[in-house]
């Protein structure tokens, strides 16, 4: 197994993108609360009690709707999506020039604690002093994602904590689901205008990618993100968004050996061109290299893909509303559909 690292590349850039360690609990249904998406809102009244049946399979109960609420800078935003403030955040959230991180969302971020902005800076102090009712994280393998080890054990006895499974065993589908079903027992209001506009999009934009596969079979996607010294090919396997598009039917590269973790196959970039593609989807997140920084790569320049100019962004950690996923299906269903073979 892979030692923790506090590296912004290692535990961020590509953990998620895949190696989180360990084995992957196994995913839950429905919340204790909720009735599922566009129902009433079935929550405990906030002088009553709250419960929550998270992707771990715990039982998490407040003794009031939690209002004080701390989240992984991703689930934040798609909190935030559905009218659920949060009070603080940890996880990618602001770039150095002060901007928002693309794993923000539409969230205004001068209007949150940011409790540590890179794995391993979480502010422990700064997270007491906001006196959490609960914390909210996603989970990729069974554990707390982006809870440094060092100091997970005095935050989770701070406040209870939810996870929603965005990894094995989990589909994007499944995903907002289960997102959509936290947020509405926090007192989200799943009839409101904009989610049910939001939802219906969703379920077009992935019909669109069904039939973009459908009419331009036999078009390879490769999954990848690029390190200064390695190129990382993903397995749609272990993600809940890849899983998801293979069910549309996007045909992706498989690679042969998945690293320890089983998320993705490193490769340095003298074998950087061991599998090729007609549509690469690269890595968009922050500290990870784009297409103009990987131009003095001559492996990733020499890909047929590359070299088609046939790239698109990935959305490795995606927010999980149905506005924000909405948006990513679509984007992928254009990909899909000018995509040429070139492999």
């Amino acid at each position: 197994m892979p030692k923790s690292r506090s590296s912004l590349l290692t535990r961020r850039g590509l953990i998620a993108a895949g190696g989180a360690l360990g084995l992957v609990a196994a995913l839950t249904a429905c919340g204790n609360d909720s009735k599922g998406e566009g129902g009433k809102d079935t929550g405990a009244a906030a002088s009553g009690p709250w419960t929550f049946k998270d992707d771990l399979g715990k039982d998490v109960s407040t003794k009031a709707k939690p209002k004080n609420i701390v989240a992984f800078t991703g689930t934040a935003a798609a909190l935030y999506d559905y009218g659920v403030p949060v009070k603080g955040v940890f996880g990618p959230t602001k770039t150095a020039d002060g901007k928002p991180d693309v794993q923000a969302g539409s969230m205004d971020i001068s209007k949150v604690e940011i409790l540590g902005n890179v794995y391993d800076q979480f502010n422990v102090e700064k997270y007491a002093a906001l006196q959490p009712d609960l914390l909210v994280t996603n989970t990729w393998d069974g554990s707390y994602w982006y809870l440094p080890e060092a100091s997970k054990d005095k935050i989770l006895g701070l406040a209870p904590a939810v996870a929603i499974g965005v990894g094995r065993d989990a589909t994007m589908d499944k995903s907002l689901q289960r997102t959509a079903e936290l947020a509405q027992s926090l007192g989200a209001d799943m009839n409101a205008k904009a989610t049910v506009e939001a939802k219906a999009r969703f379920e077009a934009a992935a019909a669109k990618v069904r039939e973009a596969a459908k009419a331009n079979p036999g078009i390879k996607v490769l999954v990848g993100s690029g390190s200064a010294d390695l190129f990382y090919v993903s397995t749609p396997a272990t993600s809940a968004d890849l899983r998801y598009f293979q069910s549309l039917g996007v045909e992706f590269v498989t690679p042969e050996k998945t690293d320890e973790g089983g998320f993705y196959e490193s490769l340095s970039w003298e074998n950087a061109g061991k599998y090729q593609a007609d549509l690469v989807m690269l890595d968009n997140r922050t500290g990870t290299l784009q297409p103009e920084e990987l131009k003095a790569k001559a492996t990733w320049a020499g890909m047929p893909a590359v070299k088609a100019g046939q790239i698109t962004p990935r959305v490795t950690e995606p927010v999980y509303s149905y506005d924000k996923c909405a948006q990513l299906l679509e984007n992928l269903a254009k990909a899909l559909q000018s995509a040429k073979k070139v492999s």
